[in-house]
């Protein structure tokens, strides 16, 4: 089966806007029925502080794009919203649906970006998040929450054997985002794919570099700075195989 990553510039706060980008872009490289696709983190809106302004909750106009468009494509459909938590603060979420339509997962970034003001305006998660997809089990996670190794161990030992990590990672901290990809998917003998945003929001320059990443550490696909779409096919039997050759997760402690 295959993954594909859609990486695109976020128009700010304008989800019509973006939703007709995801669509466009997705009409120009249909994923087969039965593929996992990912969004970037705020698809619809960008990075923004405004979690009153942005938020899904009470139109849910981004969450019923979301499964709209997985029941039109026919796929597993993952994509980064904002809702309102019981605090009153916003929640960055990732919200994953169905080929039918029907919400399958939903993730609260459990670490918001302190430094960029985040924690002011969104209320941490508390729980990693898996779901089944073709025979893997998937975790996703949220941009800063890739700075935090033991949140993707703790998905592994539940299971989670495909992660994916959306994002708005910026240009100036790009090294990092490559690297750390990279370790997640090395540490934790699982396929690891990192979909960003590319352009420029209200303060900040992004450069893409989504990618998709073997249990082995190997860069299968990487995306420009332009946007787009990348794919690859995933192996279930091969990341098994791979596990029981190196059984290195067994020897994890604690």
């Amino acid at each position: 089966m295959n993954v594909f990553a859609v990486q695109l510039d976020i128009v700010w706060e304008d989800k019509a806007a973006n939703h007709q980008k995801v669509r466009q872009l997705l009409d120009q490289t249909p994923p087969a029925p039965g593929s996992l696709v990912v969004l970037p983190e705020m698809f619809a809106t960008g990075f923004s502080m405004r979690a009153a302004v942005i938020s899904d909750t009470a139109s849910q106009e981004t969450q019923q794009f979301l499964a709209e468009t997985a029941k039109a494509f026919g796929v597993y459909l993952a994509g980064g919203v904002v809702t309102t938590g019981k605090s009153g603060q916003g929640r960055n979420e990732c919200v994953v649906y169905d080929p039918v339509g029907q919400e399958i997962a939903r993730y609260c970034k459990r670490h918001p970006f302190t430094y960029g003001g985040e924690s002011d305006h969104y209320e941490p998660g508390e729980e990693v998040c898996l779901f089944a997809w073709e025979g893997f089990k998937v975790a996703p996670f949220i941009c800063y929450d890739l700075r935090f190794p033991e949140s993707f161990r703790a998905a592994v030992k539940q299971g989670a054997n495909l992660i994916l990590v959306m994002a708005n990672w910026p240009v100036t901290r790009i090294m990092h985002w490559e690297v750390l990809l990279q370790a997640r998917a090395i540490e934790n003998q699982a396929y690891v794919l990192g979909v960003n945003r590319t352009g420029q929001d209200p303060t900040l320059s992004y450069s893409g570099s989504s990618r998709i990443i073997s249990p082995r550490g190997d860069l299968l696909v990487t995306a420009t700075a332009s946007e787009g779409v990348i794919q690859t096919e995933v192996s279930l039997a091969d990341l098994e195989r791979y596990r029981r050759d190196l059984p290195f997760l067994a020897d994890m402690r604690g």
